[in-house]
């Protein structure tokens, strides 16, 4: 007997394609953060997405519309052009980070399912929490990330991970929380459930 999907999607893997292969057609095109920069693709793209998977599986850095490892997005044939890309920072871009510790800089650009989309600015400093802070798992002194512009906060959340960046660098802390990040992120009605004061139950994130 067949069974039956979930809601979610996740029983059906003939939905999703595979950790080990590059598909150009299913992972979103570079954007603005990524222009002028070494882009990954085929065996460097899988290599570094396979170990987003199992950073991501151990900080739960989960998309919780779909239930699942937000690395998953990328090979979800359902939404085609969604998910990270990455590429190797060039020697001193206009916005270098000016520290002498870090050297070897890694981009990750997120594109999201929808340009509203509510959890593009817990996912990506969720991220920036993953990547950075299981630093000793991989490569580059700092992982860089930004949503694409096509998201309707773009700015905003690049705003707040940018701070992220400096307190991160300043405190080697990369659980420090960014000013006002209750406020970015958020739709009206759960700016309005804020400004009545907090509600119960804790809003701390998983990663």
């Amino acid at each position: 007997m067949p069974s039956i999907p979930s809601l979610f999607g996740e029983d059906d893997d003939s939905l999703f394609g595979s950790y080990d292969e590059f598909d150009p057609d299913h992972n979103p095109m570079p954007d603005r953060f990524l222009e002028g920069h070494d882009v990954l693709a085929g065996s460097d793209h899988v290599a570094f997405h396979r170990l987003t998977r199992e950073l991501f599986e151990d900080r739960k850095v989960y998309d919780m519309t779909f239930n699942y490892n937000l690395a998953r997005l990328n090979l979800d044939t359902r939404h085609k052009n969604a998910g990270y890309r990455y590429a190797v920072e060039r020697d001193d871009p206009d916005d270098a980070v000016d520290d002498e510790r870090v050297d070897h800089v890694l981009r990750a650009e997120f594109t999201p399912t929808t340009p509203f989309c509510p959890q593009t600015h817990t996912l990506t400093i969720g991220s920036f929490r993953a990547w950075n802070g299981l630093a000793a798992r991989q490569e580059y002194d700092l992982v860089r990330v930004r949503p694409a512009p096509m998201h309707h906060q773009s700015e905003e959340i690049s705003d707040q991970l940018a701070e992220l960046e400096r307190k991160y660098l300043e405190t080697d802390d990369e659980t420090v929380v960014p000013e006002d990040s209750d406020a970015v992120g958020s739709n009206p009605m759960e700016r309005s459930m804020q400004s009545e004061g907090p509600s119960r139950g804790s809003s701390d994130a998983p990663f």
